[in-house]
């Protein structure tokens, strides 16, 4: 087990606030996570032209509550990938594909907002829009610091002005109680106004 997630375990007041839920929602989010996560590998498995034989192949360093874990401290406290790995005893690139098999994974384990809920049925959709027109909504944009893409074009896209660095910017929209998330933005680049 590694020591971040010994450390939580020892102590349950620390996952709160390491990830900022309690002992009882962690549990809850890494059971119904680790369930997706076993659904989709069965998908997986049964598309899959297997050339060795079941079992083979590297291990991974990580169980799959380390790196779940590593996926929530990411979304609570955004570090880069190389001070994740180096929390973790992995390398960057293996913490940057972690977070990112892991992220969709638990973001449909998590409830959806209340326009993830209606987007299908177009008729409620706009009577949501309707609906949220006419009360006040709380909307709050973050923006997180990243390492400096790649390539000639990406970097500039990347690049806030205001922070005089690359960013990805978050945005999130609630009711006034700060119960019900309308919406989540995530990830919109630095340089873009997150509407």
């Amino acid at each position: 087990m590694g020591a971040i997630l010994e450390a939580i375990e020892n102590n349950p007041k620390e996952i709160k606030r390491l990830l900022g839920i309690d002992q009882e929602q962690f549990r809850q989010l890494i059971a119904k996570t680790e369930l997706l996560h076993k659904q989709k590998q069965e998908e997986i498995e049964i598309k899959k032209l297997r050339v060795n034989k079941k079992g083979g192949g590297k291990k991974p360093k990580l169980s799959q509550k380390e790196q779940i874990l590593l996926t929530l401290i990411y979304l609570r406290h955004s570090p880069t990938f190389q001070l994740l790995g180096i929390q973790f005893g992995v390398s960057e690139t293996t913490a940057n594909d972690i977070f990112h098999y892991w992220l969709p994974i638990i973001s449909e384990a998590l409830p959806p907002t209340l326009i993830e809920q209606v987007k299908k049925c177009e008729g409620d959709y706009e009577w949501l829009q309707e609906l949220l027109s006419e009360l006040q909504l709380i909307v709050d944009t973050s923006e997180q610091v990243r390492e400096r893409p790649g390539g000639y074009l990406e970097p500039k896209q990347f690049y806030s002005g205001k922070k005089k660095t690359h960013t990805m910017k978050n945005q999130f929209i609630v009711l006034p109680d700060g119960k019900d998330i309308v919406d989540i933005l995530p990830g919109v680049p630095g340089y873009l106004k997150a509407t």
